[in-house]
């Protein structure tokens, strides 16, 4: 669980500067950045290392989405991160993989994800397609945009 916050940690700061106010990010990202046992421990949830033991990338998926949503047919990727110096090497992209055959062989039909406005990039890379803007809530009336997709399996 700490190598995964260290992920988190090393990850969502450096990448989201971009497209994020720095108040929105000493505030909420924070509120993020924690692994989650149950999801961890879920058996759908994995890592990528480097030969080093490194974890450079994690990421996995649920049947119950982070709002507690649930249809059926339908996952949701959840808490997705790559360490930044080693974007566009397939990292995010192995791990994907590993969730897209796992929830196809569960018998999902689609896959839902919460991205953060960086991140569109790269669900779309993915077959992911947008389907709204949204504003997710955090502690003491914080919003963070957000953007709905989805992807066919």
């Amino acid at each position: 669980m700490v190598r995964i916050d260290g992920l988190y940690s090393r990850s969502y700061p450096r990448l989201l500067k971009a497209d994020y106010a720095p108040s929105l990010l000493v505030t909420v990202v924070p509120l993020f950045s924690k692994a989650q046992l149950k999801l961890v421990t879920s058996g759908t949830y994995f890592v990528a290392e480097r030969e080093d033991g490194a974890l450079i990338g994690a990421g996995g998926w649920t049947k119950i989405g982070p709002m507690g949503e649930m249809s059926d047919g339908m996952g949701h990727i959840r808490h997705f991160a790559t360490d930044p110096d080693v974007l566009r090497a397939g990292v995010g992209r192995a791990v994907m993989e590993a969730c897209v055959a796992q929830a196809y062989d569960a018998g999902l039909g689609e896959l839902s994800c919460y991205s953060t406005i960086t991140a569109v990039p790269f669900y779309e890379a993915q077959g992911f397609v947008v389907k709204g803007e949204m504003q997710l809530q955090f502690a003491q009336a914080m919003r963070f945009p957000a953007v709905w997709m989805e992807r066919r399996l």
